[in-house]
């Protein structure tokens, strides 16, 4: 590009010219946080602590890796 601001001329074809590399930003567009932890094969259940995932926890009655419910 001619110009250091990032304003070249505009090319042909497709990443070329202005706005080149432009992708729309998404802000934290997720499913949120699970509200608890449940044992897939046993059905126990404990509250999520935030900053843990339920997938890191394991099931104290059957040694199942826990998943999130989610809201």
């Amino acid at each position: 590009m001619p110009n250091l601001d990032r304003t070249g001329p505009l090319g042909q074809g497709p990443m070329t010219g202005r706005k080149r590399g432009f992708l729309p930003r998404l802000k934290g567009r997720g499913l949120g946080g699970s509200k608890e932890c449940k044992c897939p094969n046993c059905g126990y259940t404990e509250p999520h602590t935030r900053g843990i995932p339920c997938t890191k926890k394991i099931c104290p009655k059957c040694g199942t890796p826990l998943r999130g419910e989610y809201c």
